[in-house]
């Protein structure tokens, strides 16, 4: 069977992302092996875990880098889509939430880690920073392709240092975390949100504007089975550690019914309009429960426009869970 050379290479560029962990820790090992590199891989360990503060404090973010064709063939694959419903005036910073998580969050890497989805073109002047768990960081050679990407780490401190750049600074948080990506499974989008102020209140607390962002289906790229041994198990690893292990199954890649690939079905990105935040550096809960409840509106007016578009094989409508 002939296969066309694009989309060979869009499942090289998908393979080469799931493999980057294992790669680069390999590698790494590889290099310690050689004795003549002992001096600058011991460099390169105290600088890095002893001194940079890159993923804290906004990365070391390359448009070149985030704009390789790989990324596009990453995104082709699915393939990818952004929506925009409004422009966003790069006078100001941005707090974007992602929903769902998905298993893995296929969506948020491509369109706000590359130009995969064109992000930039759509919204010149924000500069985004997808952000995602500190240990990602401790990773080495990884965690410089994440900075070159400006991924930078979700604590407190690197939320506050990116949005105290100003006007064009955002960040990416997807939200729902370990919990919802348990329940990530097709036709479905269990939102772990009611209780998720955090974000919020960051957002008054530097004046920046909440964009919700809903993406159609990222909850079927994988498949997480409810009721077996393996989602147990995740269960209670997250409830012990904060985070869950990725364990699922999708595609081969020669068969299609099973295999670590992701299933090849669209992900769309749309972009809500922007809630308008008045900075507070100490807001009450009042206030921060008012901003919460106007971001989910439109989060809800996000899926209610674009359900029947998008979501044709729905399983059910959103649901948050309390």
């Amino acid at each position: 069977m002939h296969v066309p050379l694009t989309r060979r290479l869009q499942t090289a560029a998908v393979l080469m992302w799931a493999l980057l962990i294992p790669v680069c820790t390999s590698l790494f090992f590889f290099l310690c092996s050689i004795p003549a590199l002992w001096p600058l891989i011991i460099m390169y360990c105290i600088w890095a875990f002893g001194f940079d503060t890159s993923p804290r404090t906004g990365g070391r973010p390359s448009q070149k880098f985030r704009d390789l064709p790989l990324w596009r063939y990453f995104a082709g694959y699915y393939p990818q889509k952004l929506v925009k419903t409004q422009d966003l005036p790069p006078d100001r910073p941005y707090v974007f939430g992602y929903h769902p998580h998905g298993i893995i969050g296929m969506g948020a890497f491509a369109t706000f880690a590359t130009e995969g989805t064109g992000f930039s073109k759509a919204f010149p002047g924000i500069k985004p920073h997808l952000l995602t768990l500190t240990n990602n960081f401790h990773i080495p050679i990884y965690r410089d392709i994440l900075l070159f990407l400006g991924v930078c780490s979700v604590s407190k401190k690197s939320c506050s240092n990116i949005l105290r750049r100003g006007p064009g600074s955002s960040i990416t948080i997807v939200v729902g975390g370990a919990t919802e990506s348990l329940s990530a499974h097709p036709g479905t989008a269990d939102l772990t949100l009611k209780k998720r102020l955090g974000f919020i209140k960051l957002a008054i607390v530097h004046g920046a504007d909440l964009v919700p962002v809903f993406a159609f289906g990222e909850n079927d790229v994988l498949k997480n089975e409810k009721g077996t041994t393996v989602h147990a198990v995740q269960a209670k690893f997250q409830a012990l550690f904060g985070f869950t292990l990725p364990l699922f199954h999708g595609r081969g890649l020669f068969t299609y019914n099973f295999g670590l690939m992701p299933f090849r079905h669209p992900i769309v990105s749309v972009i809500g309009r922007p809630i308008q935040v008045k900075q507070n550096p100490d807001p009450t809960k009042e206030e921060v429960e008012m901003y919460q409840k106007q971001y989910i509106d439109e989060l809800m007016h996000v899926w209610n426009t674009y359900k029947d578009v998008y979501a044709k094989e729905r399983v059910r409508c959103v649901t948050l869970p309390t």
